[in-house]
């Protein structure tokens, strides 16, 4: 028998995919939006054949569970067969999708999992729908490979994105046009947004949350997901590269610590490598191999997160005391940094991100 999850069984609508469930060959047309009567954003989430499973699931957490503790306003949620079945999924899945690309022309947000392969074409009737989609308002955003289909649409042109960094090159290659950032975990860019490996997806969907509903609602959707509400850098996320030696890695765990623990006062190179046990030079080549930048780099990376997460949670801090307790010493050095990192200014960041905001 088919195992049939919905969002929001009780309302008719929410992710509705039957697995392992006979197909029919030309998915339904009829919009699950209709009978609904909630007055959230509709997200539309696209399924196809060669599924991503995890990014499709990603999307089906965050937007189509249903969380009564939000009110009436929350997300309305469908999925979309981008072609008949039957649709194959990663893990050996077969899928049955609520709708076709009808749905697209009602949706508020389309999610875009990874895409079947980085190679492989995307349907023309799919590019069309996507952008008489935004041509009409809706939002675009792509999780891991699914960049791909939005490039495809040249919506992309001129614009700042991200994928997996596996496919930054093969993307920059076909689409010069698109300002490619593979060290980012997402680009907001308005009405497109991209998210880069897998697990990023779920930092941009937290962050459209964040966006659609505020800090409060965010981090109840995290807590829920058992994951931080953001990661390192606020709304400029850094990822972490892989550790091409896991051994060094462990290695530094201890300065790492030590170096949260040590924000608030200024923290050498000469220092780092000392307790680490070596060299400043073999320091600075080894820290890079283990985590992708400098020590200079995480170091700042490390401050500004911690000015984030008291901006956030320390509602009566003023900017000099945070400034002090992240170590940039004065408000002004806090607002270069937030300016030239995050774009943005630390008190427009506590007036969007703060808790009860």
């Amino acid at each position: 028998m088919a195992q049939h999850h919905r969002g929001n069984d009780a309302d008719g609508y929410g992710t509705d995919v039957s697995i392992d469930a006979p197909l029919s060959e030309d998915p339904r047309q009829t919009s699950p939006f209709a009978i609904s009567p909630l007055i959230g954003p509709r997200v539309v989430t696209l399924a196809y054949d060669g599924l991503c499973t995890f990014e499709f699931g990603v999307a089906a957490e965050v937007f189509g569970l249903a969380r009564p503790e939000m009110g009436e306003g929350w997300y309305r949620h469908a999925t979309a067969a981008i072609e008949a079945g039957p649709l194959r999924a990663a893990g050996g899945l077969t899928v049955m999708a609520t709708g076709g690309l009808a749905l697209l022309e009602e949706a508020d947000l389309i999610v875009v999992p990874g895409w079947r392969g980085i190679d492989e074409p995307v349907p023309k009737t799919l590019l069309q729908a996507l952008r008489a989609a935004y041509s009409r308002g809706a939002r675009l955003m792509s999780l891991c490979s699914g960049v791909a289909v939005l490039a495809a649409t040249g919506l992309l042109d001129g614009r700042r994105a991200t994928t997996h960094w596996r496919y930054a090159d093969a993307i920059a290659a076909r689409h010069p046009e698109i300002r490619l950032d593979p060290d980012v975990l997402y680009v907001d860019e308005g009405e497109i947004l991209t998210a880069a490996g897998s697990a990023a997806g779920i930092d941009l969907c937290l962050h459209v949350v964040r966006r659609d509903f505020g800090a409060e609602a965010a981090n109840s959707v995290a807590r829920r997901l058992v994951v931080p509400p953001h990661r390192e850098g606020g709304q400029v996320q850094f990822i972490v590269r892989p550790v091409p030696q896991e051994r060094e890695g462990q290695r530094l765990s201890p300065l790492i610590g030590w170096i949260d623990a040590n924000l608030q006062r200024e923290v050498t190179l000469a220092e780092m490598a000392a307790r680490a046990g070596m060299s400043t030079r073999t320091f600075q080549r080894r820290f890079r191999d283990a985590t992708g930048t400098s020590p200079g780099e995480f170091l700042l990376a490390r401050r500004l997160r911690h000015a984030c997460d008291l901006l956030e949670r320390q509602a009566r801090l003023s900017l000099d005391d945070i400034a002090v307790a992240s170590g940039f010493g004065t408000p002004a050095t806090l607002r270069h940094h937030f300016r030239t990192r995050l774009s943005t200014s630390p008190a427009a960041y506590r007036a969007r991100f703060a808790q009860g905001s």
